[in-house]
């Protein structure tokens, strides 16, 4: 009997536990029922969805997700595929930010989607108060545009990556780049502004 159970137990892990979600996951918010991680994703990030009856951060299966993601607004949504690697970087969605699968996104890079203030200096002159008195940002006064990062592409440390860009699949962004345009599947850029440097391995 004492086998029997002993090999129960065996399988059931195998079969079960193994495939459970194993995330460490850190929120700012108690609610996660808008956070949807799926299986053997490790999460050592600050996951924070702030208007989470409609705004959503969605992570695949096989990941590997550190630093600080956050949504801003009561439409951003974050979706990340499967097979993702970010390290500690910053990812700020006030849109939409799309992470396709097979996706490397080194340390200290940050990704975002919208500008954080308006251009004008008396629009932009009310943000400390309202972050001091209300905790809120008037995102209504900034522009935003939808990024996305697809399949395959590799982001070196400390990238910034702004809004309304769409890297192509395979592409290689250099180590510290700005990106403020579209890249090209399967080439590589750097530099600020990054620029064409040559052509990626497929």
């Amino acid at each position: 009997m004492k086998t029997f159970i002993k090999e129960f137990l065996i399988l059931f892990k195998k079969h079960f536990l193994q495939k459970t979600n194993q995330s460490v996951i850190s929120v700012t918010k108690e609610d996660t029922s808008h956070l949807i991680i799926g299986i053997d994703s490790t999460i050592n990030a600050n996951l924070s969805v702030k208007h989470k009856n409609k705004s959503s951060i969605t992570i695949g299966n096989d990941c590997l997700i550190n630093g600080n993601i956050a949504t801003e607004t009561e439409e951003a949504k974050i979706i990340i595929g499967n097979n993702v690697f970010i390290g500690n970087s910053t990812i700020f969605c006030v849109d939409q930010i799309t992470i396709e699968d097979d996706v490397l996104i080194a340390s200290d890079c940050l990704i975002q989607d919208a500008d954080n203030h308006n251009l004008s200096r008396a629009i932009r002159k009310k943000d400390c108060g309202d972050w001091k008195n209300k905790q809120i940002q008037q995102w209504q006064f900034v522009e935003k545009k939808p990024i996305k990062i697809c399949a395959g592409s590799w982001i070196g440390a400390k990238s910034i990556i702004l809004k309304g860009v769409t890297i192509g699949e395979g592409a290689i962004v250099g180590a510290g780049s700005v990106v403020t345009k579209d890249v090209e599947p399967y080439t590589i850029v750097a530099g600020n502004p990054a620029k064409f440097i040559k052509n990626a391995l497929p």
